[in-house]
């Protein structure tokens, strides 16, 4: 029997300069599917540059941001300061139903066109930095942008939103899986409906904690797969940037580490798994 398929996708690409490098290391040595990455940071210019040497080896996508640093044009509503909110903060808003949909798509939009003008090309996925693509308010902007662009049937896009019963048999994270996934019910659904690929199946879920095994928690989310299972991951080398701005960091440290290891080969043949990219 042949193995089961999944795609390993690196999100954060062009987070810093650190995490770029990271990945890319991983694309050379054919540990990875994917990679999500932030057009809208200023590391993405330089590693634009990096990743087009070797976009034949991975598939390349953007990684919406609408939550960490700064947007690309004004957004008076969503970043008066000029700085994007919180996690958190975009859930309060998303729950009160203050999203301004022009003003959200105007930012999908600034963002893959800095995605198309440095790889020449459209994005073959796209999926979102905490999620964002799936919340309500954002995903119509989503969808009626890349609509508009003339992408459906042309890219995928990442359905976050796993089945509970998948979330609770890999028991990692499972609140956190399962409140992503109320929140993103009925996303796979309209993009379908759209005309959007999606996957049928996410894990990679994560505490951030450097204390926990990586290698142990990467095979649960092999665990229970869907149809075309996604797992996220997010490794990376920590610069002083990554240490500055985001509270993830040593755990990018330890995934690098592992990925790059026997030990990720040797729990594939285990598991009877293959990496597989969107396409295939």
């Amino acid at each position: 029997m042949s193995p089961t398929r999944f795609m390993l996708c690196a999100d954060d690409y062009a987070l810093t300069a650190g995490v770029s490098h990271g990945i890319l290391d991983l694309i050379a040595a054919g540990r990875l599917s994917a990679t999500g990455v932030m057009s809208n940071r200023r590391a993405w210019a330089e590693g634009a540059q990096d990743l087009r040497a070797m976009a034949e080896r991975v598939d390349v996508g953007l990684h919406l941001n609408l939550t960490q640093g700064e947007p690309l044009g004004d957004m008076p509503h969503l970043a008066p300061g000029g700085e994007l909110p919180s996690l958190g903060e975009m859930l309060k808003r998303v729950s009160l139903g203050r999203i301004d949909y022009d003003e959200i798509r105007a930012e999908i939009g600034r963002q893959l066109d800095a995605f198309e003008q440095a790889m020449g090309r459209a994005p073959d996925f796209l999926d979102g930095h905490q999620h964002v693509q799936v919340l309500p308010g954002i995903r119509r902007a989503l969808l009626d942008e890349l609509t508009a662009r003339g992408l459906a049937g042309k890219l995928s896009l990442r359905d976050s939103a796993d089945a509970l019963p998948r979330i609770f048999t890999r028991r990692i994270e499972a609140g956190k899986a399962a409140t992503v996934a109320a929140f993103g019910r009925g996303f796979g659904a309209s993009a379908r409906r759209h005309g959007f690929a999606v996957n049928e199946g996410f894990a990679g879920f994560s505490a951030f904690d450097p204390r926990r095994d990586y290698g142990n928690d990467f095979r649960r989310f092999l665990m229970a797969p869907g149809e075309r299972h996604l797992v996220m991951c997010h490794p990376g080398r920590v610069d002083a940037e990554l240490a500055a701005s985001d509270p993830v960091v040593e755990t990018r440290r330890a995934e690098l580490e592992f990925f790059l290891s026997n030990r990720f080969t040797d729990l594939l043949a285990q598991a009877d798994s293959a990496l597989s990219r969107w396409n295939s």
